[in-house]
């Protein structure tokens, strides 16, 4: 019986968040579209959207300006986060190369 009530208490903890833990981040896939800056990509994600008359997909692009430490190149898909605003215009980080460009 104790041993139930000690197992119980373990996995509420685990299940609990910490009081300091924080929400997820939100996080992108997209294509590196250039890479001339210094520790910096752009990153192109592109999304289907729903065209309110013709019902039709059409493409949405968005850049995004990331931060790069993983020595990504154009071309290359990549995982971005969100993350504290680094810049005037940098709120992303790389944070995976999914697949690299084929050269």
């Amino acid at each position: 019986m104790a041993e139930n009530q000690e197992n119980e208490s373990a996995n509420e903890a685990a299940a609990k968040p910490e009081s300091g833990s924080r929400a997820n981040r939100s996080q992108k896939v997209g294509t590196v579209a250039s890479d001339k800056m210094q520790n910096t990509v752009v990153v192109r994600v592109d999304r289907l959207v729903r065209h309110r008359k013709y019902r039709r997909y059409v493409r949405r692009t968005s850049k995004f300006m990331a931060h790069d430490e993983l020595g990504a190149t154009i071309g290359d898909k990549v995982r971005i986060v969100e993350t504290r605003p680094l810049s005037a215009r940098k709120r992303w980080r790389v944070i995976e190369i999914v697949q690299k460009a084929a050269k």
